[in-house]
């Protein structure tokens, strides 16, 4: 038993150590716009983080092998592009708070997907969650009073629909290939959707990067701490805790990027916005929440590197 608590401490722990990475990580990435555009940031987040996942892969000695390269391939250009370019995108003009919440609108989006793509039906208290993110992005974008950040706002939604498709044929893929590795699930889709990210760096026009210590070290951190180290922090707590809980704890990660940005670049969500980000939580939080139930066979949250 008490190995038990100790383990289960252990992986708490991890978890806290993951969604600080993850939440502080929107500052960091709001930040580096300014010595560098979206897209630029973007491929260089994707390409050298996948190069790091292939060592990681190397050196626990886990299978590099590629598995079925269409789907892969598809995978890596909604993960890559669709989501970590297009939420780069919404950073620009957006507040680095805003932006991860309405990102992490993810499961919201996947419990609707789940239903056409995999016949997993919405019932129960699930509608009680898909009401509140519904009313919760309405009072953000309070659509009554467009603000000059209403394209960035959509944007990040998107950015919240592409993850969410991607974690569904994730789950596609798992069900053809159950044994197939979970860091080569994210290695390889990395490395193929990096590609067209880097294409895409070139053929935009955009001001030349402006190579800082902060750009150096944003990237770092993205690479290395939200790629490499927080795979290994979430395999480490999904092997000791059950999926539920450490779905529901990563859902901390827009909580700490809204506290962040608050306190940093000095974000203040004014009224609508407050209640929005709240109705969102609570539906992130329930949804979690519900996973942990052991007649739940929905999708779980996929780790968000952000």
């Amino acid at each position: 038993m008490d190995q038990l608590v100790k383990q289960r401490s252990q992986a708490l722990t991890a978890l806290l150590v993951l969604t600080l990475i993850w939440g502080y990580n929107w500052v960091v990435m709001k930040s580096a716009l300014q010595y560098a555009g979206p897209f630029q940031f973007a491929a260089m987040r994707t390409f050298f983080g996948a190069l790091v996942l292939f060592l990681v892969l190397y050196v626990t000695r886990r299978p590099m092998g590629l598995t079925e390269f269409p789907t892969m391939l598809l995978l890596g250009i909604l993960q890559n592009v669709g989501f970590t370019g297009v939420l780069m995108w919404a950073l620009v003009q957006g507040g680095a708070g805003k932006t991860a919440v309405l990102t992490y609108t993810m499961p919201f989006w996947t419990l609707l997907f789940a239903w056409p793509m995999l016949g997993e039906r919405i019932h129960g208290w699930q509608w009680l969650a898909v009401i509140s993110a519904v009313l919760g992005m309405l009072f953000i974008f309070d659509p009554l009073h467009l603000r000059a950040d209403s394209f960035s706002m959509l944007l990040a939604v998107l950015s919240g629909v592409s993850w969410a498709v991607s974690a569904i044929m994730t789950k596609q893929l798992h069900r053809r290939h159950p044994t197939l590795d979970l860091i080569n699930l994210t290695a390889w889709p990395m490395l193929l959707g990096s590609l067209p990210m880097v294409l895409i760096a070139f053929l935009v026009p955009a001001p030349s990067m402006q190579w800082s210590g902060y750009l150096i070290g944003a990237v770092l951190f993205n690479v290395v701490l939200c790629g490499a180290l927080a795979w290994l922090l979430w395999l480490f707590a999904l092997q000791r805790l059950p999926a539920g809980v450490a779905s529901m704890a990563s859902m901390l990660a827009p909580v700490i990027g809204v506290i962040a940005a608050w306190i940093q670049l000095h974000e203040v969500p004014d009224g609508m916005e407050m209640i929005g980000m709240a109705l969102i939580l609570f539906s992130l939080s329930l949804i979690s929440i519900l996973m942990m139930r052991p007649a739940y066979h929905g999708i779980p949250p996929a780790s968000a590197n952000v």
